[in-house]
């Protein structure tokens, strides 16, 4: 049974290797374009199935030898390579081409072009094999037995099929003109004198026998395939984003392509668009990391939150299990489609999260405020009410106005927050937590979920239910500012334990408590100090956990890490409560560092300070691209420019606070309502083209969602 708290770390990729994605079907390739067996974690996966696990490609009797691999698409990929001559020349003419396209399944167009003067003649084979093993077996190094498939060759078409846990998942593949065997294809050609061959190789998965719609085919072009007239459409639709520092340039272009590449659909809702967390072993639903990150991304586009949201809503808990975590209202953890998915939970939805419930209903309260209609935020209020009740019956579990958690099983994740490894939630001292365990961020969550609430009543006209939840949220943020502040320490404990003692570890968690504004005013400069100090501040982000922590190490996950998604709410948070000078210098270092990392900034990466070395350490198995991580920047350009949406007001305000080297912002085709708009700004300067109707512009920072003052 697979334990989920050992899965949470992503698997180290093969030095040099290439992924491919479109919505939840990735490759991950040597840069030759081969995979191998013995390759590990390599693989051709369709809904959380490896269908194939082996494809090497000889030409000649021998491997190419590799010139260049490129990825110009996230669904596309090119492989250029050099194949032997029959009689050994040294300089050889021929070139292969391979085109990867990865979608319902695999297409590999493979071209021979021979330069030279004179035929020749090729032997091509192509070595498939495919172990259909469950992508968490993949990830844990837990691969089943050749064995266990069956290898046939049906209607011109090698497939290789097995039946796990009473499922029938198997691969079909097929090519024009291939001598096909139960080792894979072969092919006998003659290349002309400068001319060429070509051939276009087909996998289909097969479930139950049965290949998905739309799957690869000789006729159809590969370009012209939904999912990639989707892709077209996202980066048709997104903001044209013009900014004089070269690099923040590219890391915001970055972040708009990664995030349209980690959209995942919902089958039943093809409109629907949701985020998935990271590629590669994360392309799958995570009610944290989605909704987190749809947040993060609503200057991009606005519909991807309602989407993740939707979906979310109806994957909501509606009984009470112990092997899945699902209780009545509570939002799922992560969703799965592979065979064993269901194994170790009793469904393909695992609920083991304490943040994902309250995150859901803060969302929709800020969708309301961005200004998606009433058709779209109104039918998600029954589901935020859900929410509330699995606040106070199921997270509440002792009454004590706190939500805490306890896994009820013993394969389910151990922490429950987002720092969910084993081992991430520990004392000053180092000695581990035991839960329950209530997480300062999560009582944040929740006051923003109350908040949230409360002003939706507003927005609807029920002031008895605005007053009800009003209430809820000033007697949690007084609980909270009691109970978790230290005085001795000048900051919030990270947690309370099973006894109720603060565990007293100095953690860059208490940012997201300045994110949500649930942090007194008057101990907000004390927690500020804290987070900037040189014990979390590395120069480049804020650590996970403090330096002179028991427990901390710059490589571990969470003990010491640099998260940027992390630290672009520690920066949103820090500009909340008017620490401008603090946020700036916090999202220069993220922005920076991204740099070194080719404009695309990685889940973590290591926790050494600045000046140890030239740039950001990278961390060995983080996922890249990742949904929050490619957030981030969109998060911090948003904080930095002071932008938020208040159409429940009838206003928008923009107030910016960009550094100098910046230079000229502009943000084309930004989605507002059903209006594109036009942000420019410059220093502290800042103007708004083509506003919806009836919403004024605002030269201020957005005043505190919070009680009080009143606010909408």
């Amino acid at each position: 049974m697979t334990a989920w708290n050992e899965d949470t770390e992503a698997g180290a990729a093969e030095s040099g290797s290439v992924t491919v994605l479109e919505g939840s079907s990735f490759c991950i390739s040597s840069g030759t374009g081969d995979i191998s067996a013995d390759g590990g974690t390599n693989g051709v996966f369709f809904q959380d199935t490896r269908i194939i696990s082996h494809w090497v490609l000889r030409v000649n009797g021998v491997l190419r030898e590799p010139l260049s691999a490129q990825r110009p698409k996230p669904f596309e990929a090119t492989f250029v390579g050099r194949a032997k001559w029959p009689d050994g020349r040294f300089d050889s003419p021929l070139v292969v081409r391979q085109v990867r396209h990865i979608g319902p399944g695999l297409q590999d167009d493979i071209t021979l072009e021979n330069y030279s003067a004179e035929p020749v003649e090729c032997d091509i084979e192509l070595l498939v094999a495919a172990d259909q093993a469950d992508l968490f077996d993949v990830k844990g190094g837990r691969i089943p037995g050749t064995h266990e498939t069956t290898r046939s060759v049906r209607d011109g078409q090698l497939v290789i099929e097995s039946v796990r846990d009473g499922q029938q998942r198997g691969t079909a593949v097929r090519a024009r003109g291939a001598d096909v065997s139960l080792d894979g294809l072969r092919f006998r050609a003659t290349v002309p004198a400068r001319g060429k061959w070509s051939t276009s190789i087909i996998v289909v998965p097969l479930i139950n026998g049965q290949g998905p719609a739309e799957a690869f085919t000789e006729t159809g072009l590969p370009h012209h395939r939904e999912g990639v007239r989707r892709h077209h459409r996202w980066e048709q639709n997104v903001p044209v984003i013009t900014v004089a520092d070269a690099n923040l340039q590219a890391v915001l272009n970055r972040s708009q392509s990664d995030l349209g590449s980690l959209r995942i659909f919902d089958p039943h809702h093809p409109e629907r668009a949701a985020v998935a967390a990271g590629a590669p072993w994360f392309m799958a639903l995570f009610g944290r990391d989605s909704i987190l990150s749809s947040y993060m991304s609503l200057m991009v586009d606005p519909q991807l939150a309602a989407g993740t949201l939707q979906t979310l809503a109806g994957l909501q808990g509606t009984k009470v299990d112990r092997d899945s975590e699902e209780e009545p209202g509570r939002i799922p953890h992560e969703v799965r489609l592979g065979v064993t998915a269901g194994l170790a939970v009793g469904g393909t939805a695992y609920y083991g999260t304490a943040d994902a419930t309250p995150l859901f209903a803060a969302l929709v309260g800020e969708l309301s405020r961005w200004g998606l209609s009433k058709d779209v935020v109104e039918p998600l209020l029954p589901h935020v009410d859900r929410a509330l009740e699995w606040i106070e019956h199921y997270g509440d579990r002792d009454g004590d106005g706190f939500v805490e958690y306890l896994r009820p099983n013993d394969h389910g994740l151990i922490n429950q927050g987002w720092k969910d490894s084993w081992d991430g939630i520990n004392f000053a001292d180092g000695t581990m937590a035991e839960a329950p365990i209530a997480l300062c961020e999560v009582q944040a969550y929740v006051y923003s979920a109350y908040v949230g609430r409360s002003l939706l009543a507003r927005w609807t006209g029920d002031h008895a239910l605005e007053q009800h939840w009003e209430g809820r949220a000033e007697q949690l943020k007084a609980a909270f500012n009691e109970k978790f502040w230290l005085p001795d320490k000048g900051y919030f404990a990270v947690a309370l334990d099973k006894d109720k003692r603060p565990v007293d570890a100095c953690t860059s968690n208490m940012g997201h408590c300045l994110w949500m504004g649930i942090v007194d005013e008057d101990k907000a400069p004390s927690v500020v100090e804290h987070l900037m100090s040189p014990q979390m501040f590395t120069g480049w982000g804020i650590r996970t956990l403090a330096s002179d922590m028991g427990a901390y190490n710059p490589v571990s996950y969470h003990n010491g890490s640099v998260w940027p998604h992390d630290s672009a709410l520690v920066a949103t948070g820090l500009m909340r409560y008017g620490f401008v000078e603090e946020a700036r210098r916090l999202a220069s270092g993220i922005i920076d560092a991204a740099e070194h990392f080719d404009g695309r900034l990685p889940e973590l990466f290591c926790g050494f300070d600045r000046g140890e070395f030239p740039g950001p350490v990278a961390y060995p198995t983080a996922c890249s691209p990742q949904a929050w991580a490619a957030a981030a920047p969109i998060q911090l350009i948003r904080a930095l420019l002071r932008f938020d949406p208040m159409f429940t007001r009838g206003v928008v305000h923009l107030a910016p606070i960009l550094p100098e080297e910046t230079g000229d912002f502009q943000a084309a085709n930004v989605l507002l309502d059903t209006s594109r708009v036009t942000i420019r700004a410059h220093g502290t300067g800042g103007s708004i083209d083509g506003l919806p109707p009836g919403l004024k512009l605002i030269a201020e920072p957005r005043p505190h969602l919070a009680y009080p003052p009143r606010d909408a």
